[in-house]
């Protein structure tokens, strides 16, 4: 029986590797990394065990590819952010509606990032680093005047406690609807946080 074409080959090894990255995903936001087995993703991709060792050595070497992969994505959207010409209020904004809709649209990718950044930050390079992309915009921020506080991590780990502290309560069951329904709340609690003309809504 003649072999696959090497072109069809490369498409179902794509794909299969495509739909481990979606169920260990998946998986991980459900159950986390230490929760999950080999034997858990086989099932859910629907091939054996041995098959997820051709596309990566461990569960572990996967969470490190979708962590880097992710977490860099969310890090380029926030240097964008940062990168505009707008008042402050309009970057916080911005900002909150980025995490928002990170959670509402893919609630797998934002409870991953979330659950295991502990786990894999100290091996992020500062150019994909979300935390450093938002110092950065602390540190513009105290610059020009809009903020108060003069040390950026600190600035950096109040504003995110105030968005992702409720973002945990949504995860276990405590916020219903939507987080796009709260960002205007969520931004302005940052900004009461941080700046020196608090916003009065």
């Amino acid at each position: 029986m003649a072999s696959a074409p090497l072109t069809a080959r490369t498409r179902n090894g794509v794909s299969t590797r495509a739909s481990i990255e979606k169920e260990a995903l998946r998986l991980f936001a459900q159950k986390g990394v230490e929760g999950t087995t080999i034997r858990d993703l086989a099932l859910a991709v629907g091939v054996a065990d041995a098959a997820l060792y051709r596309y990566f050595a461990s569960k572990e070497e996967i969470a490190a590819d979708l962590f880097a992969t992710h977490y860099g994505a969310l890090a380029r959207s926030i240097d964008e952010i940062g990168a505009r010409e707008a008042p402050f209020a309009d970057t916080v904004a911005a900002l909150v509606d980025l995490l928002c809709g990170l959670f509402d649209d893919a609630p797998d990718v934002f409870s991953f990032i979330l659950l295991n950044q502990h786990a894999h930050l100290r091996y992020v390079r500062d150019d994909a680093n979300a935390v450093e992309a938002l110092r950065a915009i602390m540190r513009k921020a105290h610059a020009g005047g809009a903020i108060d506080i003069g040390d950026e991590d600190l600035a950096a780990a109040m504003a995110l406690g105030a968005v992702l502290q409720p973002c945990v309560f949504k995860l276990y069951g405590r916020l219903p609807g939507a987080m796009r329904a709260r960002a205007r709340d969520l931004a302005d609690a940052a900004l009461r946080v941080l700046c020196k003309d608090r916003p009065s809504s």
